[in-house]
């Protein structure tokens, strides 16, 4: 009954957000540890692959799939494609041969981490509504 109610909810996207976004950070986080390694090349996951499987997992579940709602970021398999990290297309390298643009890369991890928190507002706003409708109080 508690897996109805929870996938009668956004919950189940958030979780997807959540996890994303969790993942990201570490890879986002291991570019600004490399700064100074020589030849390190700035690594990211697809925010535009994991936008599109999160939109089709939506669609299919308004659809009645009795599948549990999932944007493909399995936290257990390495293989998913949505985990692959891809090297960033950047064409500026450095003396050492790196392409690691700091400010870039803390945009990114602001950008990551404002995304992380919404999504952990809504979710926190959920479980109160759900709280607060099981109690019956308002």
């Amino acid at each position: 009954m508690l897996p109805n109610l929870l996938g009668s909810t956004n919950i189940p996207v958030l979780q997807q957000v959540l996890n994303f976004a969790q993942a990201r950070h570490g890879v986002l986080a291991g570019n600004i540890a490399n700064i100074n390694t020589p030849g390190y090349k700035t690594r990211d996951l697809s925010v535009e692959v994991f936008e599109k499987r999160l939109k089709d997992a939506i669609e299919q579940s308004k659809f009645g799939s009795s599948q549990p709602l999932s944007a493909g970021m399995s936290m257990t398999d390495p293989e998913d494609p949505i985990r692959k990290v891809s090297e960033s297309m950047t064409n500026l390298l450095y003396h050492d041969e790196t392409n690691i643009d700091l400010e870039q890369q803390v945009t990114e991890i602001n950008k990551n981490q404002i995304l992380h928190s919404l999504a952990l507002q809504v979710m926190t706003n959920q479980m109160q509504l759900l709280q607060s409708a099981i109690s019956e109080r308002v």
